[in-house]
């Protein structure tokens, strides 16, 4: 090779183009602030889904209604927000996060005030389920947000907020409404949201700037996707709401309304497969994480919405504990979220959150595992290491599940993902309840028919029993032995319905061991590039 080359002057090199300065980690603070105050209308609406559980009984009282009306007062607002967390996407965008979020808080403040107002129970019926569909757009909206306006890098100090929100609030439902109950007066249950409605308002209004609306879509609207979807969803809240209640489908009005749930589920899987403008886009489930995410969501609905309602079945049927006394006991589940959250946002940095999953499962198994073997001696100290796996292990699972679901979409598709992902966690609640009082009503009859074969005459512990507690009635007279046979016949059925709630707590723990397995099926989510931004 010639070396004239290498003897030639070299031509000067042209100058290189200034390069783009690197994207900035750093959080914007006006947007934290902003995201602060939606997180607190998130809460406010998470929290009036059980605040008025401990309460129904002086709610009831104080419209004149009859037990079965009074339940109307959680199911309207369920059947209502359960349709407008899927609807909140394409509201989204059509109307930008400031427009939608300042309306959804601006009339669940309204409608709080108006339930504190209601004197007759459809009044209440009629304001509650406006509360909960003007108001439910405020949780898909604040999960959005939070992928959306933050660096992903940054997602370890946000998520465990949303997560503990997302937790804590309804965990802390009946605490708060025995406490304000017993302080004040139910009226209070929704007065509370006034003031801090109102600031969070006017701080929506005047703080978010992350999008502008589009209104163009508003043109396309798919009318007859909506009337699917609410048909779909609302039918089958209240089928799974009162189905255990009616025993099912021997009750005409459930078969009805399951009928209308699956004809609304046809035309509204039919209208987002061939509408060119659907009303919920469903092409996010394509996506591995996000569907596998959605499964666990559910179960984890379960989890958070089923444990709530069984703990408290326990300690008022079989302690026989008030509304106050119920959540007193049960703060420890909240108390062991909030000191959690940082420990988990820190560990997310540090572990993979796939196994962050599989030990949050793993420890609803445990705490549900260990509660089978309740018996109805089971305090405060008995209940505690259950409620304590059950706090910690809802953040251990919520936060990297929202994570992996969510913050590894695309952006243009994270409004949408987060209505359906929020919906798959309301609906895990709906069925899990369902479920739960479907299986408990069945192992109760299961369980009493055992324990009276014991209590028969010729059984020698059921004879010495009647007869011990026959002379603790002596003063009644003639009357004694009645006193003692009814006595016996309420603590056969007590001890049964103990045997159904442990029956329960152990068929939860195989479904959440059978999600240990569903975990590899995760794609791991990669950690955020220094200086990756939005």
């Amino acid at each position: 090779m010639s070396n004239t080359a290498a003897l030639s002057p070299q031509k000067p090199r042209p100058a290189l183009a200034p390069q783009p300065a690197p994207q900035t980690d750093a959080i914007d603070m006006r947007h934290l602030l902003t995201f602060f105050c939606m997180v607190l209308g998130m809460f406010m609406a998470i929290l009036d889904i059980q605040v008025v559980s401990a309460s129904l009984a002086e709610i009831q009282a104080g419209l004149s209604a009859s037990p079965s009306e009074v339940t109307w007062v959680q199911t309207s607002y369920l059947i209502a927000e359960v349709i407008m967390i899927p609807l909140s996407g394409i509201l989204s965008r059509a109307l930008s996060t400031r427009y939608l979020f300042t309306i959804s808080c601006a009339g669940f403040t309204v409608m709080s005030f108006a339930c504190a107002q209601a004197t007759t129970i459809n009044e209440m019926m009629v304001f509650r389920a406006l509360q909960g569909f003007i108001g439910g757009a405020m949780i898909p909206t604040v999960f959005a947000s939070a992928y959306t306006i933050f660096p992903r890098s940054k997602l370890p100090i946000i998520s465990p907020l949303i997560g503990l929100v997302a937790t804590l609030a309804p965990t802390i439902g009946p605490t708060v409404g025995g406490y304000l109950t017993d302080w004040f007066s139910w009226h209070w249950l929704f007065l509370i949201n006034v003031i801090p409605g109102i600031l969070v308002t006017l701080a929506a209004y005047t703080l978010i700037d992350f999008d502008e609306p589009d209104f163009r879509i508003l043109r396309t609207f798919d009318w007859t996707g909506l009337i699917g979807m609410a048909s779909f969803l609302g039918a089958l809240e209240y089928t799974l709401e009162e189905g255990p209640t009616n025993n099912w489908f021997d009750d005409n009005t459930i078969t009805l309304t399951a009928i209308v749930s699956l004809v609304g589920a046809v035309v509204f899987f039919w209208q987002a497969a061939n509408s060119k403008h659907p009303i919920v886009d469903l092409s996010a489930f394509r996506n591995r994480n996000f569907w596998t995410g959605c499964s666990m969501s559910f179960v984890m609905g379960i989890g958070l919405y089923g444990l709530t309602y069984l703990y408290p079945v326990y300690l008022a049927s079989i302690r026989n504990y008030d509304s106050l006394q119920i959540g007193e006991t049960m703060f420890v589940s909240g108390l062991t979220m909030f000191i959690s959250a940082p420990i988990v946002g820190r560990l997310m940095t540090k572990m993979d959150a796939r196994v962050m999953i599989a030990l949050g499962f793993s420890g609803f198994a445990l705490g549900t595992y260990l509660a089978s073997f309740m018996t109805a001696d089971w305090d405060f100290y008995e209940l505690l290491i259950p409620q304590l796996l059950r706090g910690g292990s809802l953040m251990l699972c919520m936060v990297p599940i929202n994570n992996i679901s969510l913050g590894t979409l695309p952006m243009e598709r994270v409004k949408n993902a987060s209505g359906l992902y929020n919906l798959t966690r309301n609906l895990g609640g709906a069925v899990g309840l369902a479920l739960i009082n479907t299986l408990m009503d069945r192992r109760l009859d299961a369980h009493l028919q055992f324990l009276h074969e014991q209590v028969t005459w010729g059984k020698v512990a059921a004879e010495e029993r009647l007869n011990q507690l026959a002379q603790a009635f002596a003063s009644l007279g003639s009357n004694a032995n009645l006193a003692a046979t009814k006595q016996l016949t309420l603590m056969v059925r007590r001890q049964a319905l103990v045997m159904s709630i442990a029956d329960v707590f152990y068929a939860m723990t195989w479904l959440f061991l059978t999600l240990i397995v569903l975990t590899p099926m995760m794609r791991r989510a990669k950690p955020p590039a220094p200086g990756a931004g939005h």
